[in-house]
């Protein structure tokens, strides 16, 4: 029989876990027909369940707990209450909005709801779906994919060459299938259960005989901003996405400090910046109330995609398979040369670890900024440099 009370976070959050192939059902005593039901994997399901028209019963998924709220389910519930007391069906109703949704449609509404809500890299999300998945299931309903359409789309991505993109792009239509489940708009995941490619730890990094030539090609590189944003990604270490939105206040000249105000893992950064960085930034620096250290003409106003100049410094210089993430994995990779500790490593590159949280919370910076310096140190040495200077011309000033 199913249990009653006043639904409050406190209560359901310690609802028991029923026997495996059990379900239990518990009805909310303030709202009338809402219940939440608990499956024996744990997950927590608002519904309403009614009986419509001459004793019909209908069951409406609301969505997953705690995803929607107590709140938000005792809304909808009364929205569907209201609309039963009126002669309406929204079960049926539901099933026919549902039948017509096409994948198009049900991107669109994640992105809006769920992925520029809650994911930096939601414009990424965009691009994989125009280059990868729109032709193939775009405009197809959600009652005509099956888990081999979307095989085929990991198959045909696979083939191009692109195993982690494959990956990629199979998890995204994963994560929007599930998304909807959890919010009630679908019942079922054709992306689970299909074999991922494997995958190498990726470990490249500028060599050491590769420095003189990667110095050399920045020296010639003729978009300074392009210039300047790979060597502070090099000497910072700091993430793409960071770099590129890097911004004048945010940097400290006196302490040669960047703080980065949200980064990946979700933790803020206070970056330290060696005497080399500090030479790029005093040269870049504008006059005026300039926002972005590398501005762009793009609607954030900041530099967005330097994938073209970056060809142009690798093609140049001669070096294959390097990519701009590689050059936050260099600086590391340096740090360990010249004896820095896993720790200092770590906290140099904001990696996050739970090991390690409690340490990190105990260092200053001046380890760090030692590690930093003396990989910077040891970079320059392995490309012939006494100082930034000699390739990039770093030493002019410009107009305050």
């Amino acid at each position: 029989m199913a249990k009653k009370f006043n639904f409050t976070k406190a209560e359901i959050d310690s609802l028991p876990i029923p026997e495996h192939g059990k379900r239990d059902t518990y009805h909310d005593t303030k709202t009338g027909g809402l219940q939440l039901r608990v499956s024996h994997t744990g997950v927590k399901t608002f519904s309403v369940f009614r009986r419509i028209k001459c004793g019909e019963p209908e069951r409406v998924t609301l969505g997953r707990y705690p995803d929607m709220t107590i709140d938000q389910a005792r809304r909808k519930a009364m929205e569907i209450n209201l609309a039963i007391s009126e002669g309406r069906n929204p079960a049926e109703r539901k099933r026919e909005s549902r039948a017509e949704m096409t994948f198009s449609d049900l991107f669109a509404d994640y992105i809006e709801r769920h992925s520029k809500l809650h994911k930096k890299t939601w414009a990424e999300d965009e691009e994989k779906f125009r280059n990868h998945i729109s032709s193939a299931i775009g405009n197809k309903k959600l009652s005509a994919i099956d888990k081999n359409d979307i095989s085929m789309i990991h198959a045909a991505i696979t083939k191009k060459g692109n195993p982690a993109t494959a990956n990629r792009v199979l998890a995204l239509i994963s994560s929007v299938f599930g998304w909807s489940m959890s919010i009630g708009i679908w019942h079922n995941n054709p992306a689970s259960g299909i074999k991922r490619n494997r995958e190498k730890s990726r470990d490249r990094f500028i060599q050491g005989d590769e420095f003189q030539r990667f110095f050399q090609s920045l020296g010639e590189e003729q978009n300074e901003t392009i210039r300047d944003y790979v060597l502070i990604s090099l000497l910072t270490g700091a993430r793409r996405a960071n770099v590129l939105s890097m911004r004048w206040k945010d940097i400290n000249f006196d302490r040669a400090e960047w703080r980065i105000q949200e980064t990946k893992n979700g933790t803020p950064q206070t970056a330290t910046l060696s005497e080399e960085s500090i030479q790029v930034l005093r040269n870049r620096k504008p006059g005026g109330d300039a926002v972005f250290v590398f501005p762009g003409t793009g609607k954030s106003g900041h530099l967005e995609e330097p994938k073209k100049g970056w060809q142009r410094i690798l093609d140049r210089a001669g070096i294959e398979n390097l990519r701009i993430h590689d050059l936050r994995r260099t600086l590391g990779s340096w740090e360990a040369k010249t004896g820095a500790s896993m720790v200092i490593i770590g906290k140099s590159l904001n990696h996050k670890s739970h090991n390690t949280t409690a340490i990190y919370a105990r260092l200053d910076l001046d380890p760090v900024r030692d590690s930093v310096n003396k990989a910077t140190g040891a970079m320059l040495t392995a490309a012939g440099l006494n100082n930034l200077a000699d390739v990039i011309g770093i030493k002019r000033k410009k107009s305050k």
